[in-house]
Parts: C-alpha cells; structure tokens; sequence
C-alpha cells in the first residue's frame, strides 16, 4: 500500500529517514528513478541514509510502477520518491493507486520559479501538474508531516 508519494531532488535524507518514515508507519522505501537504479556508487550512496527501520528498493519508473500495480505490494508500506515532477507524473499516470503527491524540496534550476520556499518548477513542471490535478490527484507541498498541506492548486 502506497502510504506518500513524494517528490524530493535529494530522494533520501534527514526529513525523510527521521520524520516521514516514522509518522507513516512506512516498512519501504521505494526510489523510482531511471537513472539511480542503473548507477550502483548512487544506490550505495542513497542507501546510506536509508533508516534501519524500513527496507530500500531502488527501481526504474516502469519497474516500479509494475511493483506498485502488483497485488502483493498491498502488504507493504510504501513511501515512494522521485526527485522530478515529470516522474510522479508518469508514476501517477501508470499507478491508479497514486491518488496524492507530496512535494517536498524542489531546488532552483535555469528556467524555474519559486512556488513556495523549498519547491521550484519549470513551465514543464506545471504543464504535468495541471495534468495531475485534471485527473483528480491531489498535489500538495509538506516538508514535514507536522506542517499543514499547501495546495499545489492554490499556487499555480
């Protein structure tokens, strides 16, 4: 069962090994990203910072899509993370479970803008973000679960 899925330039760290996993009660992490699960020095280095109460999977985004539509992921807790809004979108678009996406920290790149303080998107970002938001998925920015929900939608 998909507990969060998250979207995070740094996938796994402090906020997400020592607050996130433990409010949601998460056994699983599951980093979708094409490129850390064909780079072993970046699996090594993510997998550092994993807490020792959860397990770490490291997928392609079809993978784990094919992972998170199969019948025998019900029985784990799943935190997903991407580090980009493209792969939530394509994630949310091939997982009929993904019905909310978190947007954690999103750092600033050329051709982005701040749309909170920790989340910077493209027009391309925003183009998939409407998407998101047309098909019913709540967008939603926390860097932690203690703050209040900020409402992607409010924002754009």
């Amino acid at each position: 069962m998909i507990k969060l899925t998250r979207i995070d330039d740094r996938l796994v760290h402090g906020q997400v090994a020592f607050t996130w996993v433990p409010s949601l009660g998460v056994d699983t992490l599951l980093i979708a990203n094409d490129k850390v699960a064909k780079d072993e020095f970046m699996k090594m280095t993510v997998g550092l910072a994993k807490p020792a109460s959860a397990r770490l999977l490291i997928k392609s985004l079809k993978d784990a899509a094919d992972l998170l539509c199969d019948i025998k992921s019900t029985s784990l807790k799943i935190l997903v993370l991407v580090n980009s809004v493209k792969d939530a979108y394509t994630l949310a678009v091939a997982v009929p479970a993904i019905t909310s996406v978190n947007f954690g920290g999103i750092r600033t790149r050329e051709g982005a803008r701040l749309i909170s303080k920790a989340v910077a998107v493209t027009d391309e970002d925003i183009s998939l973000m409407k998407e998101m938001l047309e098909k019913g998925i709540e967008l939603e920015i926390r860097q932690v679960p203690t703050e209040s929900k900020q409402l992607v939608k409010e924002l754009l």
